[in-house]
């Protein structure tokens, strides 16, 4: 399932979406909101240092899914999800006289859970999906991202 290129109403909105498969209820279960945040900590540190430093004006999240109102606003099917979110302006379209509100990157705990269908996939699935929203922060669009394997 390849990643579908976000050219929604919003054009700063960057995201990484997929057909939804069915829950599967034991991985949800057996991760836990506390252990999944940890996940995404833990794909941070894979970022290398110059470029972490770069992410200081951007708020990391985790939500468990996105709401009605995004889903609406990027004109999603009900058979599709979002794993994750960018919204911002990214560093390669910005001014040097820049003064929006921080960046801000969601990533959904529950989508990203049944992405990954078996426990094992579950930090590699994490890790794909932070990767892939810091890269918008970056000025890499879907098309690039696929051309590189993060789609």
């Amino acid at each position: 399932m390849a990643g579908i290129s976000c050219r929604g109403p919003n054009p700063r909105l960057a995201a990484r979406y997929h057909c939804r498969p069915a829950p599967p209820a034991a991985i949800i279960a057996a991760v836990t909101p506390h252990q999944f945040n940890r996940l995404v900590t833990e794909s941070l540190e894979l970022i290398p240092s110059e470029f972490r430093r770069l992410l200081e004006n951007v708020a990391l999240v985790v939500e468990d899914e996105p709401s009605a109102v995004i889903r609406t606003e990027l004109g999603l099917a009900d058979d599709e999800t979002l794993l994750g979110l960018y919204s911002g302006t990214p560093l390669t379209e910005r001014s040097i006289d820049h003064s929006d509100l921080p960046d801000r990157i969601v990533i959904y705990r529950l989508p990203i859970l049944e992405q990954a269908r078996k426990p094992d996939n579950i930090r590699r699935e994490v890790a794909r999906t932070v990767i892939h929203e810091i890269a918008h922060h970056f000025g890499i669009d879907e098309d690039r991202l696929a051309e590189l394997g993060w789609d």
